[in-house]
């Protein structure tokens, strides 16, 4: 059965929009990433959903003891995971890719610019779900990403809007 992965960034404290894209999602959800700007506890993000949450922590969470960088495992996909803050955002893009492939990882995911972003390039994905509670793209239409990791190993990425 594939896994169901929602990636989420930049709830500054307002966790309404968090809370309707984890309904969306409905029982598939087998992983929140949660890349940073929370705000708030990080067990008021754990207690949204019934599934392994990871998270980093945002230039917003300074008091918050959880580390600013990290690698997972998704489904057998290794990821770096960053809010981005320290690597400029989306000008430090190549910086994010290259501490991915120096650690074995494919995929970078980061958040800070408020911006969705799926770039699937073979061999390093680069994705960013934008923000929940302050959209900055056009439209400002808040966003997330839902990551499938089918049966045969491939992922996907699709940007949501609420």
């Amino acid at each position: 059965m594939p896994a169901k992965i929602l990636i989420v960034s930049d709830t500054h404290g307002n966790n309404t929009n968090l809370r309707k894209a984890i309904a969306n999602m409905g029982e598939n959800l087998d992983l929140m990433v949660h890349l940073g700007d929370f705000m708030c506890h990080p067990d008021v993000i754990r207690g949204l959903v019934d599934c392994p949450v990871e998270m980093v922590r945002g230039n917003c969470d300074s008091l918050s003891s959880i580390q600013s960088a990290k690698l997972i495992d998704i489904a057998g996909h290794k990821a770096f995971i960053t809010h981005g803050h320290t690597y400029g955002g989306k000008w430090g893009i190549d910086t994010m890719k290259d501490i991915a492939r120096e650690n074995g990882a494919g995929i970078v995911m980061f958040g800070h610019t408020h911006e969705p972003m799926a770039d699937k390039t073979p061999g390093m994905a680069v994705i960013n779900p934008g923000s929940l509670s302050r959209p900055r793209q056009d439209g400002g239409r808040p966003t997330y990403i839902v990551m499938t990791v089918k049966d045969n190993g491939d992922t996907d990425y699709s940007v949501v809007y609420i």
